[in-house]
């Protein structure tokens, strides 16, 4: 069965970020390019995904991408316990990011979605 969320996340550095805006294009942090596809996050996975992944590091970025835009180039696939997560089979443009921003956290210390305009 296939998700249906419309939006996905991308947790990216400074540096990361800064080259998305710069060059347009995001070809993958380097365990996106290990494994061969970019990692993104649903809204209900994203706290969990930065606790995992990102503990301890500041300065990071939250890309709130389109799937649509990016068509059959994005897969759902089982990941950390059987959950689906998207995953992002071509280089992720800036064209198709509805919103991004500083990661920040609510009050309960969940992640905040960026908000466009």
């Amino acid at each position: 069965m296939t998700e249906c969320a419309l939006t996905a996340y991308k947790v990216l550095t400074a540096d990361q970020m800064a080259a998305l805006e710069r060059d347009g294009r995001f070809a993958g942090a380097p365990v996106d390019v290990a494994d061969g596809y970019i990692h993104l996050s649903t809204a209900a996975q994203l706290t969990e995904t930065v606790d995992k992944h990102f503990a301890g590091q500041d300065d990071l970025h939250v890309v709130a991408v389109d799937l649509a835009a990016h068509g059959e180039a994005v897969k759902w696939e089982a990941s950390r316990g059987g959950q689906l997560f998207p995953h992002l089979y071509e280089p992720m443009l800036l064209e198709t990011a509805v919103a991004f921003g500083p990661l920040e956290r609510d009050a309960k210390g969940g992640v905040r979605l960026p908000v466009a305009g």
